[in-house]
């Protein structure tokens, strides 16, 4: 019984996670991009104390797999300019130590990756309100 209402919540959640990614502009995307790969380094930091090996590491690869190919991917390298290049070597560098951190089981530099997460989340969180700011001011005027 227990399995059956596992596998329904599960299923749920996917669902959930599905309709937003559908239902989201961009800007909203890339936010969802960075709650997913915090949350699965709360997941992993919970592994960690566990000494859950097997489940540290998928959430890191998660993480990892977050980081490269969702947010290192939706970097525009043209309209971009220094600052895509910048963020391009600051995800190469996060990967990397997530890297390290799975090796050695240092819980330290999965701190250290999820702060330069979140504050890349605020800011960009930030980037969203002025946008929509600026559009609500746009409309206003007309």
């Amino acid at each position: 019984m227990y399995s059956a209402m596992n596998n329904a919540v599960s299923a749920y959640q996917r669902i959930g996670v599905e309709t937003g990614v559908e239902s989201a502009d961009p800007h909203k995307l890339i936010l969802m991009l960075f709650e997913g790969a915090q949350e699965a380094l709360a997941k992993a930091r919970m592994h960690m104390q566990r000494n859950e090996i097997a489940e540290k590491g998928q959430m890191i690869s998660k993480a990892i797999m977050i980081i490269d190919h969702g947010l290192k991917a939706s970097l525009d390298m043209n309209a971009g300019g220094d600052l895509a290049i910048k963020l391009q070597a600051l995800y190469d560098y996060m990967a990397h130590r997530l890297l390290v951190a799975n090796i050695q089981n240092n819980t330290e530099i999965v701190n250290e990756v999820n702060k330069l997460l979140s504050e890349l989340h605020g800011a960009w969180k930030e980037i969203g309100q002025f946008s929509g700011t600026q559009t609500a001011i746009k409309a206003a005027a007309i």
